[in-house]
């Protein structure tokens, strides 16, 4: 659904910008995902990163969590699995992601199954 290492759009680049940088994807609507979805169950990667931290993706109309979804280092690319909850104002269905890292970093999120 995602992919920042593609061309700019709203589900493809640029990198995320170094921390407290935040950047919203809508992903109701993406791979099949229905407009009424709560949450995604989705594999959430991190490649390319140009300093070590961590990325904390919440509801977009929502506040950040102190919970990471993953952490990672410099130059390693480390994935894992989450349930993500989707924002359920106005803008249903988007997801935000706030990036810990003093550096850049590239997203990925494949989604594989959504709840209702």
């Amino acid at each position: 659904a995602v992919d920042t290492r593609g061309s700019d759009g709203p589900l493809g680049g640029p990198a995320l910008d170094p921390a407290p940088a935040e950047r919203v994807f809508l992903l109701a609507g993406a791979c099949g995902v229905p407009a009424d979805a709560k949450a995604v169950s989705a594999n959430v990667t991190v490649t390319q990163a140009t300093a070590s931290g961590d990325l904390r993706l919440f509801p977009a109309d929502r506040v950040a969590s102190d919970a990471t979804t993953i952490s990672f280092t410099a130059g390693k690319s480390r994935a894992n699995n989450a349930l993500l909850l989707l924002s359920a104002d106005e803008a249903a269905g988007e997801v935000a992601v706030r990036n810990g890292a003093a550096g850049t970093v590239h997203l990925v999120v494949d989604v594989n199954g959504y709840f209702r």
